[in-house]
């Protein structure tokens, strides 16, 4: 039989015996004065036979600094090996081989080689999942959109409305040529220019402009006006600078308004001055209320048509709102963000202010977009009786025929008369003397007897007046 390699030869027993006594009696005696020279926190020398090296505890050095840590190489893997030999045998026994059509252990696949795979169980699901997933899988619909209106061609209108002012006028185009975009003969014509105004005559004389205008077109049918975001400035009169919203000012800025509202008037044209809304700043809106006050009266005071657009435009604390509800009464945006123009919505709300009156101006002059009067019957023959079917004047008579044949009804009863009140009373002055004895009215009724004791019994004793059957007072049972 093979003997283990690692063996050693077995030391005899009593030398063993021996060593064990004479290390316990050395532990028993103390340390050794090589030991108690140099301390417990020193290395001991290296002559000591009983010498261990201490590790450092916590990686710091003898003068309390740390230690520099030795970088210790990353472990490598290793391979398996299958080589193993009981201590009986003299070679080591190579592992068993691997099955046909796979790889040794520790080795590459060979070429062409698949993993098996494991059938998978189905997954369980819930009713709710399931349908959840036909769910996602099938397709969403797509988002209603809604169809804008079809334009109806313009070709020959005979109703022309022509809008003029700075950047909010080109909004109140906007809305007034939608407002009227299934109406073929009324055309909108956008005449506004941004940064004008009426106070800089120097950018657009609107006064002259309009008269160019009507000039050319002399077919113009209603005209309107919405100006004045930028007129917050001073207005250069000769050589001077008049200081805004100032009395001279307004006198200046109310001539220009006189001027332009002349135009057309004396070319006969219907104007409809629009006014301007609430904006985000508060000084602003300050001042754009007084230029509309100013405005409204000389617009009013020429005869024209002044309209206010103030309360669309702020909530119920007469404060500016960005939105609010449009011409549909759906709640919407009105408002661009620099808190002074529209969006599309408010641009149909302003419109809509102008677009009343407008209607209102065609309706009285005998315009198309006016509500059609209704129709009176056509009298018919009547092919049955071959005589012909009444008309206006026959139906007339047949209603006071009918009229004279219902009962009449009975006359109300007549308002009984109240006598008539003098206008004024016996003057009776407060320091004469007492006439009447008793001190009995003049104008009053003379007193009649008292033959029940009610007066005398309720005010000068007190006492509750008798109960009268049927009376809320009479509290009588049975009662009678």
């Amino acid at each position: 039989m093979a003997r283990c390699p690692t063996d050693r030869p077995a030391l005899p027993r009593p030398a063993a015996i021996l060593g064990l006594l004479a290390l316990g009696a050395a532990c028993l005696a103390g340390p050794s004065p090589v030991s108690a020279q140099w301390g417990d926190t020193y290395d001991a020398p290296p002559q000591d036979p009983y010498y261990a090296p201490r590790r450092p505890r916590g990686g710091y050095r003898d003068d309390g600094y740390a230690r520099p840590q030795p970088r210790r190489p990353a472990p490598q893997p290793q391979q398996e090996s299958r080589s193993f030999y009981w201590p009986w045998e003299d070679q080591p026994r190579s592992p068993p081989p691997p099955p046909p059509g796979q790889a040794a252990p520790g080795a590459a696949p060979p070429p062409g080689y698949a993993r098996p795979s494991r059938p998978r169980a189905p997954a369980v699901t819930s009713r709710s999942e399931e349908e959840r997933a036909a769910r996602r899988r099938r397709p969403s619909p797509p988002p209603a959109v809604a169809q804008p209106k079809p334009a109806v061609p313009k070709a020959a209108p005979t109703t022309q409305v022509a809008v003029f002012g700075d950047s909010l006028a080109s909004y109140l185009g906007k809305g007034v040529d939608e407002a009227f975009s299934d109406s073929p003969d009324v055309a909108v014509v956008d005449r506004s220019k941004g940064d004008s105004g009426l106070v800089r005559r120097d950018v657009v004389d609107w006064a002259k402009s309009a008269e160019d205008f009507l000039k050319a077109n002399a077919n113009l049918s209603y005209a309107l006006m919405m100006v004045g975001v930028n007129d917050r400035q001073a207005i250069r009169e000769g050589d001077q600078s008049v200081e805004a919203l100032s009395d001279r000012w307004r006198e200046l800025y109310a001539a220009r308004v006189d001027a332009v509202v002349k135009v057309f008037a004396d070319a006969k044209v219907p104007l409809v001055w629009v006014g301007l809304p609430p904006v985000r700043s508060e000084s602003l809106t300050r001042d754009f209320a007084s230029i509309n006050d100013l405005v409204r009266e000389r617009v009013q005071k020429a005869g024209q048509t002044y309209v206010d657009i103030w309360q669309g435009f702020v909530d119920d604390r007469n404060r500016f709102t960005a939105s609010g509800p449009d011409v549909e009464g759906q709640e919407a945006r009105l408002r661009t963000a620099d808190g002074i123009h529209f969006t599309s919505a408010g641009a149909r709300k302003v419109a809509h202010f102008a677009d009343v009156e407008l209607k209102r101006l065609m309706g009285a002059r005998g315009g198309q977009p006016a509500e059609p009067p209704t129709a009176a019957p056509v009298a018919t023959n009547n092919p049955a009786e071959g005589t012909p079917a009444p008309g206006l004047d026959d139906t007339a008579a047949i209603d006071r025929k009918i009229t004279a044949m219902l009962p009449s009804l009975p006359e109300p009863p007549g308002i009984p008369t109240l006598p008539v009140k003098p206008a004024a009373g016996p003057v009776v002055p407060l320091g004469r003397a007492e006439t009447a004895p008793g001190g009995t009215l003049l104008s009053g009724r003379p007193s009649e007897g008292d033959a029940t004791g009610t007066r005398e019994r309720s005010l000068q004793r007190g006492a509750a007046p008798l109960p009268q059957p049927g009376r809320a007072d009479d509290f009588r049972w049975p009662p009678g």
